[in-house]
C-alpha cells in the first residue's frame, strides 16, 4: 500500500511512533514524508535522522508550511533536549513549494495521506492546485464526534490539536478530498503507550532506543502517569496515548479499528471546531474504537521489525563491502 505521511513530527513522540510503524509494516511502501509547521526544516531534520537510524535515507522529505493557516502562529517543536532528539539531527528546509511538489507527486501515484498534524499543507495544495485532492484518500488524525467512553479523561473538541491549530485548513480538507477518515481524538484514548512497554523498544536497535527514550522523558513532563491513575480507563504506567500510530493503521486496514460512515459538516463555535452528525454534510468515514492491547502489539511488531530489516541491511553492505568490487561479466 503506497501512503504519503504529512507530520508535525519534534514535539509528542507519537509522530516518531508512526512514523517508525510504517517503516515495519508489512507491504507499506512510504511515497514521501512532510512536515507542517516547520519553517526553520528543523522537524524535517528530526524526520531524516529517524529514517537514518533504520536505514530507510531513500525516502524523500520536505519541509512544508511554517505557520497556521488560521493564525499565523507559529508551533516550536522541542529543541536542545537530548532526551528527545540528539544535536547531531540537524535542520534541513526546503525550497519554497517543495512540499507542495512532493505531496502532488505521492498523490498522482496513488499513495494514501495520512495526515497527523495540522491539515496545512494538505489545505494549501488544495488551494494553490484545485482538484488535486478530489480522488485522494486523506486519513486524518483529529476530529471530535462522540465524547470519550467512561473510564477516559473527559476531553472536549478543545482538546482537539491538531484541529484547533488550524481550523481553517481543517475546514478545506473536508470539502477538498476524495475520501476522509477522521481518526477521532477520543477514540485514540483507548491506545496506550506504556512504561511496560520500554523493554521491548530498547531491545530493538538504534530506533526503538530513540523512541523509548522519548516515551520515557515525554511521559514524565507531560504527567502522564498521574493522568493514568486519575482514571479508570487508563494504565497506571502511561506514558502517552498512540493518536498517530493508530491513524496509520486505520489507513492499512487494521481490523481492530472500528470505522463507521457518517454524514457531519464542520461546526466552528467560538473558534473551536467540532464535527456534528447532519443528513446533508459530508459522507466521512469515522473512528470509533480501538482494540487498545491488539494494536500495542501490532505497534511494538511493527517496531521491531523495522529495526531488524535495518540490521538486514547492514549486514548485506558489510557482506558486499568484505567480498570487493566484483568482475563485470
Amino acid at each position: 500500500m503506497r501512503i504519503h505521511l504529512d507530520t508535525d513530527l519534534g514535539g509528542d513522540p507519537d509522530d516518531a511512533c508512526a512514523l517508525a510503524m510504517l517503516l515495519g509494516w508489512p507491504g507499506v511502501e512510504l511515497l514521501g514524508i512532510t512536515t507542517v509547521l516547520d519553517p526553520a526544516g528543523v522537524r524535517a531534520g528530526y524526520v531524516r535522522h529517524l529514517l537514518e537510524l533504520a536505514g530507510r535515507a531513500d525516502i524523500p522529505v520536505a519541509a512544508g508550511a511554517g505557520a497556521s493557516l488560521t493564525t499565523g502562529q507559529l508551533a516550536d517543536p522541542v529543541i536542545g533536549d537530548p532526551r528527545y532528539w540528539p544535536a547531531s539531527a540537524h535542520p534541513t528546509p526546503s525550497p519554497p513549494g517543495a512540499a507542495l511538489d512532493l505531496l502532488s507527486s505521492s498523490v498522482e501515484a496513488g499513495a494514501t495521506v495520512v495526515a497527523i498534524g495540522p491539515c496545512t499543507n494538505l489545505a494549501i495544495l488544495a488551494t494553490c492546485r484545485p482538484g488535486s485532492l478530489a480522488e485522494t484518500s486523506v486519513v486524518m488524525m483529529g476530529g471530535w464526534v462522540r465524547p470519550p467512553a467512561a473510564g477516559l479523561p473527559a476531553w472536549g473538541p478543545d482538546q482537539d490539536w491538531n484541529v484547533q491549530w488550524d481550523t481553517r485548513a481543517a475546514s478545506i480538507v473536508m470539502s477538498a478530498v476524495g475520501c476522509l477518515t477522521l481518526t477521532t481524538l477520543p477514540a485514540t484514548l483507548g491506545s496506550h503507550l506504556r512504561a511496560s512497554d520500554l523493554p521491548r523498544l530498547r531491545a530493538a536497535g538504534p530506533l526503538g532506543v530513540r523512541l523509548a527514550s522519548q516515551a520515557a522523558a515525554y511521559g514524565e513532563d507531560a504527567g502522564m502517569t498521574r493522568l493514568g491513575h486519575a482514571h479508570t480507563g487508563l494504565p497506571g504506567d502511561l506514558l502517552n496515548f498512540h493518536y498517530d500510530p493508530v491513524t496509520c493503521a486505520v489507513a492499512l486496514g487494521w481490523p481492530g479499528a472500528t470505522v463507521e460512515e457518517m454524514n457531519l459538516r464542520p461546526d466552528l463555535d467560538g473558534g473551536v471546531l467540532r464535527f456534528v452528525p447532519d443528513e446533508n454534510g459530508i459522507r466521512t468515514r469515522v473512528l470509533v474504537d480501538v482494540d487498545g492491547p491488539g494494536f500495542t502489539e501490532v505497534w511494538l511488531r511493527a517496531v521491531e521489525a523495522a529495526s531488524t530489516a535495518d540490521a538486514a541491511a547492514d549486514a548485506t553492505a558489510d557482506a558486499a563491502a568484505a567480498d570487493g568490487p566484483r568482475p563485470l561479466g
